[in-house]
């Protein structure tokens, strides 16, 4: 139990964040308009995310379309809950340095010194440092002979910033060489795939990967806020659409891995630990999700309730601002069709089931072939491993390459949800689209592999010598009720 986490943060680097000294500088001058933003922003925010990675087309199954619906809106709070604790902080820490007092300057000794003399100048001031791991940041500031301060006041050009950063968009990776330079026993391992490569497309998902991206980049950096990592902006080698001979569809994925943490199952797992019940940033849900079995409630109810009554006794206070009181009544809506999901239906969970993250966009496009769907079989290749795993949660639509933890961890037992297991472009996930099974349930690792083993089959088979990894259930063994002593024989 010790390796769920708290986080389930999509974003895991595990590097310090670092924003712009000049940002810091100025925070004070919109601390005021930007707390009553802050609080009036993520409902809205959430609802523009919600229509813009709706589908065209009507999901085929109702449940489908209520569980991508419930993950975007999942996945879109937290991001903006995280962003806010963050920008919070920021001010509340630049409002420290503003109210520290500037030390006064030295008094003259002699007279001679109190004589005014011109200002001297710098010149050219350079300085290269990172903004981010992997980002060389290079500012450099001119000075220049001016006139007086009444004038330069008054002048636009006395005091200009000029900003520019500068990235290369990537070309996908199509040939078997290029996808050997990073993972060079793939060929070894689908001894099919020299052949499906002749006819690969590159996916239009790839292309619209790379528009997220930028999209979100030119967001942030207008904004002079923090921008996506270079880790993150480069993390998918390629994504191509691949059919073989008897037709069967491949979506072919090259990236790193991350970590996802999310997931819970009364049924499988009744009990998790305080931490993760009291955490309002775990995530319990996951895209893939069947109707509950048994009888034992979601260890998360317990803390979704306790943080409803909260949001109930802050709403009714006298005190509490109509900013917040807003904000509260669209949590409270959340929390509510949670807690009814909490206790009607089971979800996967991570540190134990094995599955990979699509982005929600991908998973709401009915309408494209290729597309993975939630539920379809994929195959997860590192090294000389190839892992069965299906289809089994959302992430976001500007980043590819998330894995649970129980893979994860199988790949580098050192992984966690802030320590990715693979940070080079060498995981293949080979997705099986329309392989999904008819109905949802819980896992059955025997089968999943049974399945994997014959869409595999269909693509070439695996390479002479190899063979894929068999999960082990690895679930605390639940102690089964005592029995029910049968009724006295009467004499």
């Amino acid at each position: 139990m010790g390796n769920l986490l708290l986080g389930g943060n999509r974003d895991s680097s595990n590097r310090p964040r670092r924003g712009w000294l000049w940002l810091r500088a100025g925070a004070l001058l919109v601390a005021g308009g930007v707390l009553g933003i802050l609080f009036t922003s993520i409902p809205g925010k959430i609802k523009r995310g919600l229509r813009e990675l709706r589908s065209p087309k009507p999901a085929a199954v109702a449940t489908d379309e209520a569980d991508l619906r419930r993950q975007i809106e999942s996945s879109l709070r937290a991001e903006m809950e995280e962003k806010l604790e963050h920008e919070l902080a920021a001010m509340r820490k630049a409002g420290d340095v503003a109210t520290k007092k500037e030390p006064e300057p030295d008094k003259p000794d002699t007279e001679e010194a109190a004589v005014p003399v011109i200002p001297s100048l710098p010149g050219v001031v350079s300085d290269v440092r990172l903004l981010r791991p992997g980002i060389p940041f290079k500012t450099e500031i001119k000075f220049d002979k001016g006139g007086i301060a009444s004038k330069e006041r008054v002048d636009a050009a006395s005091y200009v910033a000029f900003y520019q950063l500068s990235l290369r968009l990537p070309a996908p990776a199509k040939t078997l060489a290029e996808l050997e330079t990073s993972s060079p026993m793939l060929s070894k391992l689908l001894p099919g795939l020299p052949g499906l490569l002749a006819g690969a497309e590159v996916s239009a998902w790839y292309g619209k990967l790379y528009d997220n991206k930028v999209a979100r980049v030119r967001r942030d950096a207008t904004l002079l806020s923090e921008i996506l990592s270079k880790h993150n902006f480069f993390d998918c080698e390629t994504m191509l659409n691949l059919r073989a001979e008897n037709g069967r569809r491949i979506f072919y994925l090259q990236a790193d891995m991350d970590v996802v943490s999310d997931g819970s199952d009364g049924d499988r797992l009744p009990e998790m630990p305080e931490a993760i019940i009291n955490s309002a940033y775990y995530q319990p849900f996951t895209s893939y999700a069947w109707p509950k079995k048994g009888t034992a409630p979601n260890p998360i109810i317990a803390g979704w309730e306790r943080r409803i009554k909260d949001a109930e006794k802050e709403l009714a206070e006298r005190t509490t601002l109509a900013v917040r009181k807003k904000w509260l009544r669209e949590r409270l809506a959340y929390l509510k069709r949670g807690l009814a999901d909490l206790k009607s239906r089971s979800f996967l969970i991570a540190e134990y089931d094995p599955f990979i993250v699509v982005p929600v966009s991908v998973l709401a496009a009915h309408n494209d072939p290729f597309a993975p769907q939630t539920g379809d079989f994929a195959l997860v290749i590192y090294g000389d491993q190839i892992y069965p795993a299906i289809v089994g949660d959302g992430g976001p639509s500007y980043k590819v390459g998330e894995a649970s933890l129980r893979i994860a961890q199988q790949i580098n037992p050192r992984a966690l949800s802030n320590n990715r297991p693979v940070s080079d472009l060498k995981v293949s996930y080979v997705i099986f689209p329309g392989s999904r099974d008819a109905e949802r349930s819980a896992p059955d690792y025997a089968k999943w592999r049974q399945r994997c083993s014959e869409l595999v089959n269909d693509i070439g088979g695996v390479g002479v010598g190899y063979a894929l990894h068999e999960w082990p259930d690895t679930l605390p063994q639940l102690t089964p009720p005592p029995a029910t002593p049968p009724p006295a024989t009467p004499p």
